[in-house]
């Protein structure tokens, strides 16, 4: 069997608790792979989270991550994360999810399916209430 080269993680954060669940794993398989790890956050008009981002930059070091760095895009997280990843080769995107259901999926939709459906790589979905999180 041969291995995956996982060589390249993107974590998108929107700078929730369930981005949080989705960086501790991704940190963890950066750590673990010796890949390189960018967080990007799609900044969608409003005020940019530079200095959050930073932050969770930090975080993602200190958790053991090879090597991090965190970028800022823009447009609607539904296609930009995708596009974002499809035009920098990632070869695995790790995010998290608000795990809406019913009404509340239908009129708001999930930015990790519309992922999972648009990347070209694998696209791993963390619950943020995931007993197996490393702290």
């Amino acid at each position: 069997m041969t291995d995956i080269p996982w060589k390249k993680i993107c974590c998108p954060v929107d700078l929730s608790e369930e981005s949080r669940a989705a960086l501790r794993v991704a940190a963890d398989l950066s750590r673990r792979f010796g890949a390189e790890l960018t967080l990007v956050h799609v900044d969608e008009g409003g005020a940019a989270g530079n200095g959050e981002l930073a932050r969770w930059k930090r975080e993602a070091e200190t958790t053991g991550a090879a090597r991090v760095a965190a970028e800022e895009t823009t447009g609607d997280p539904q296609t930009a994360i995708a596009d974002y990843a499809n035009a920098r080769g990632f070869d695995l995107v790790v995010m998290g999810t608000h795990g809406r259901t019913g009404r509340a999926h239908a009129l708001v939709g999930s930015v990790a399916e519309s992922t999972v459906r648009q990347a070209r790589c694998p696209v791993m979905v963390v619950h943020a209430e995931w007993g197996g999180l490393p702290r």
